[in-house]
Formats: structure tokens, sequence, C-alpha cells
């Protein structure tokens, strides 16, 4: 993820909408005005959404002319562009205390329900909630009652084992913003995003970037001048470490263009891989530092156009960040026997895993089509909830007729190809919840757990192992279902349910949902040694889910999956030919 700087202010779209957001967010706790609140949302959301350049309309003064902007709003998006300040949310975050937006994080509290909170109770914390929690103040208060109070301590406790780590969406969404802000500096020549944000780590503790810039000293100032900076933990003249307003931490490095590459490497880690290549660099008579690869011999730093130039200085494949895990890629590279041909976005032909209104998604099957259309898919699986998930709507045998009907209407909409299957559950004893006679009539069938998760090792590992015999094909879905920093993945003997699923008619679902990214990379790379093959699925409720099939494919390049074993790179007959339940 990189960005080339240009004129000051000039990508700053997505800092622009985090201020934007952020002051929706402290009005709608402060109270008064819903409307006032719901026109700063949405006016990040259509400033996030331009298609043209924010510093063009501005200069202009043709912010008006975005649908949701009126003048006054547009007034301080201009404002806010040019000074990297906004008035409003200085006076907001003076008005209401500094640990009030820490509340969004904790997980089954809505923002009106920390309103609510900070009106009756005067909360202003995580820290003080727990306490009003604990002291039994919250089923007090109206609207609320004790199973809320119960769920929102669990949400506290979630968030305190959690800390302020992001999850992958997360990161990647705050870095885009840190990136277009110090993408806007004119000192800044190359902005990327490092760490584990660019490994694409399930979580991320810290968010990293590296700048090639002119002027290192300049790039910083202009970095703390970011209305999302709440504070600075470390300051160099080129480097600085802050905390944002929602309490995670930014690391910026701007280094003088030579430096760029050593910088971006070192940055990117891991740090155990990063060790690997500077025993490397001092086996080659190198040494490896901070921000140069140098000749012990001396001569001075050696020119890196890129990363894999220094790879290749050091005897290396290029390792994509995605592999850079100490997990033997090292020794892959040093041997040449490093994939060259992962997965990569561009690659996934069809949508896999999609849910429509008829059980828990939020809309219909055309919708879902027409979304899965425009992202240049050529195919899109329906694959609703079964009887079983009946919490979800799961569809009964009439109910998934009657959708097989508004399949074939919408199919004469919409020019991607629909295919027709179902997520059926995994009941306790290894078999599916519908029959064969509606199975076969399938196009595609996920096969997945949502329940009784806390069956023992043994008795988990039979009914995976005998669903993974049936003789339907299946794909296992979110196979160990997890949610990240949520749950924790059932337990089973992996292995011994990939032997079962390699020697029958299954294939392994890389499941994008960002909060589940489910399975993880080590049990796909064991699936790989079997020679399973793989669905990158979007696990999508919405048409914005549809996205989420990115980070799945980040998954599966994590777990060293190439192109070729990943079923839904097919065109869509070869697909349906290659995952139809009887064959």
């Amino acid at each position: 993820m990189t960005a080339t700087a240009t004129p000051e202010g000039a990508n700053d779209r997505f800092a622009v909408a985090a201020a934007l957001r952020e002051i929706a967010l402290l009005l709608e706790v402060k109270g008064g005005n819903p409307y006032r609140a719901r026109a700063y949302a949405r006016g990040a959301a259509a400033v996030e959404a331009l298609a043209g350049d924010l510093g063009t309309l501005v200069a202009e003064e043709r912010l008006t002319e975005v649908p949701g902007l009126g003048s006054a709003l547009a007034a301080q998006i201009a404002e806010l562009h040019r000074t990297g300040r906004s008035p409003m949310l200085e006076r907001l975050r003076a008005d209401l205390p500094p640990g009030i937006l820490d509340l969004i994080r904790v997980p089954n509290l809505s923002v009106e329900r920390i309103a609510a909170l900070h009106r009756a109770l005067g909360v202003r914390s995580v820290a003080e909630l727990k306490a009003a929690a604990e002291a039994g103040k919250v089923r007090g208060v109206k609207g609320f009652g004790e199973k809320t109070e119960k769920k929102i301590l669990e949400g506290i406790a979630a968030l305190e084992a959690r800390g302020q780590t992001l999850l992958l969406h997360e990161a990647l969404r705050a870095s885009e913003a840190l990136q277009a802000w110090l993408g806007a500096s004119p000192d800044a020549l190359r902005v990327d995003v490092a760490g584990e944000t660019r490994r694409r780590s399930e979580t991320v503790d810290q968010i990293e970037l590296a700048v090639a810039a002119r002027d290192g000293e300049a790039v910083v100032d202009h970095f703390l001048r970011m209305p999302q900076v709440a504070a600075v933990v470390e300051r160099e003249p080129d480097r600085c470490r802050v905390r944002l307003a929602d309490g995670v931490h930014a690391h910026v490095e701007a280094v003088a263009p030579p430096e760029h590459v050593p910088t971006l490497v070192r940055l990117t880690g891991s740090s155990a891989h990063y060790e690997k290549l500077q025993a490397r660099a001092e086996a080659k008579g190198l040494v490896l530092c901070d921000r140069a690869l140098e000749s012990r011999r001396g001569g001075g730093p050696i020119a890196l156009p890129d990363e894999a130039s220094l790879y290749r200085r050091l005897g290396l494949q290029y390792v994509p960040p995605e592999l850079r895990e100490d997990e033997g890629e090292v020794e892959a590279a040093a041997a040449g026997m490093l994939p060259e041909d992962l997965l990569e976005e561009k690659d996934v032909r069809g949508f896999v895993h999609c849910h429509t209104y008829y059980s828990d998604g939020k809309h219909s099957v055309e919708e879902m089509a027409r979304g899965a259309e425009e992202l240049g898919m050529e195919y899109i699986t329906i694959t609703d909830h079964s009887p079983t998930a009946h919490y979800a709507g799961g569809l009964n045998e009439d109910r998934l007729k009657q959708q097989w009907d508004d399949i074939a209407r919408a199919q004469e909409r919409v020019k991607v190809r629909l295919l027709r299957g179902t997520e059926s559950d995994i009941l306790a004893d290894g078999a599916l919840d519908y029959p064969d006679r509606i199975l076969e009539q399938l196009d595609v069938v996920i096969a997945s757990i949502h329940n009784r998760y806390r069956m023992g090792e043994d008795e988990m590992t039979r009914r995976l192992v005998r669903a993974m015999r049936l003789p339907v094909y299946k794909i296992w879905g979110h196979a160990l279902g997890r949610y990240v920093r949520r749950r924790p993945p059932i337990a089973c003997r992996v292995e011994e349910v990939l032997d079962a699923a390699a020697a029958s008619k299954a294939a392994i679902e890389v499941n994008g949902d960002p909060h589940r990214l489910d399975m993880e990379p080590r049990w796909l790379r064991k699936a790989r040694d079997r020679h399973l093959r793989f669905v990158v699925s979007t696990d999508a409720h919405s048409v914005r889910g549809l996205l989420n099939f990115r980070y799945g494919v980040a998954m599966a390049r994590r777990g060293w999956i190439r192109k070729g074993e990943v079923l839904n790179t097919l065109d869509a007959e070869a697909f349906r030919q290659a995952v139809r339940p009887t064959q």
C-alpha cells in the first residue's frame, strides 16, 4: 500500500472523513439535535466516497455539488482540508471527557447507549462504566436491564483482553487515513504502510508507516497536525510515535529516499524474519542496519531501488509481506522454492458464501447479484442458512424452493451467473440438516458448524470427520468457528479432519469475514500439504460485505496458497462442476 505525494491536502479525504466521523460520534454522545450528528456522519461517508480530488473541489468551491454536503458543512470540510484543524472537533473534545471515545470500542455498546449512560450516570470512561455495571447501576437506567448490564460487562472483558488492538479491517481503514494525510505533505515522496497491517495479520497492535521524504522533520511536523493525533508518545526529528484519538498507537519514520527500502523492510517485519535477513547479510559479508545495506569492506550504502533488489542482494527470492513470519519462508526463498503465483485479488472470478434477506442478510438476491456484478465478478453463490439455524432465519425446504424461484427471476435481470446453494449446518452427529434429495438440487453446499461449539475434542473430531466423509461434495465453512479476539477455535484434531477431507469430496473455505478469518494460515498450509483445494469466500451478509473477499485473499496468501489451488478462480461453469454436490 503506497501513496505518491501530491500538493498539500489533495489526498486527505480519508483523514477529513475520520474527523467528521469523530464529530458525529461526539455530538451523538453529547446529545441534542440528532439530525446534526447524522449530517456529519453522512458528510464523512460522502467525502470518503468521493471519486474526484478533494483539493480540486475545495479550490473550485464546488463541495456543495456533492450530495449530502450543505454550505455549512462544506465550509468546515474546506477548513479541515486547508489547515488540518477543526475548531468544532477541538471544542467537542474539550467539552467531553477524553475517555468517552474509548467507550465506542466496547462490544455490545452502541453510541445511543453511551449517550444514555453518560447523561444518566455521568459515565466518562471504560473504567467508570465497568464500576457502574459491577455496582448494578446500569440496570437502573431506562432502557437497560440486568441482561444488558451483563452483556456490557462481557464486552468490557473482551475489550480488556484485546487492549487497543485493531482487527485487520480496522487497521487497514486507519492506515489509509494516515497514509492519505502523510501523502498530502509536499515533502513526502512516497508513503508505505508497513508493520502487521502490511503483513495482513489478523490483529494489529500498532500502525506503522515508512515515508521517503525530502525533509523528514517537515513530514513529521505535518503528521502531528492531523486532527486524530491525541498525544505524542515519542518524537525525534524524523520519526514519531503517537496515540490516536481511539487509543491506537501509530509510528512514522520519514527518511531520505536512499534509506526508504531498508526502512520499509525493517518496519514491515516480522522481527524474526528481519533477524534472519540480517544473519543472511552477515554470511555474505554485508551489514543490514536500520536504514542501509552496506558491505563490510566499506564503500557506503548499496543502492536499493526496491525491496526485491534487497532480497536479491541476499541471494533470496522476493518474499511477499504476507509471508514474512519466520515460518520457513527465508529458507524456501534461498532454495528458490517460494511460490511465485500466490493468489491475488484480481484472480477471484466469483463470490462464494453470500447471504440474503431470506435468512440473516440485509439485501435481496438481485441486490447481492448486482453488487457482485459491479465489482467485476462472473458469478455469485447464494448460500443462506439452513433449518437448524432458526435464530438466523434458516430456510426450511419450502422457503428454500421459494428462493430458487427468486434466483431464477433475478437471473433474467442480471448478467452475473447466479448459483443456488446453502450453508447447511453440521449437526452433532456429523450429518447435514437438509436431506440428500435437496442437496442434490443445489449448485453449492457449504457445511458449517453453528452450535455446540464446546464439544470435547474427541466428540468434535468425530463430528467433523463424519461430515467430511459424507458422499456429497461440500465446502467446509469457517472451519474452526473462531471469532478473532472473541471466540476461540473449536477443540478438534485438525489434521485428522483434514485427512478425512482430503480423502473425501471436500474443499476448505478461507472465510473473509474480518471477524472470522478462518481457518488460520498455519492450518491452511497443512491443508495445502494434503493437496486440498480452497474457496476464498466473503461470508457476506450485505452488498458491502462482498468486499470481504479481499481479507480472504490476504489469509490465503498468508497460507502460501497459489492461484491454481483456489476453485473460485475458475470460470462459472468450471467452478459449478468442481463443487457440485453430486459427482
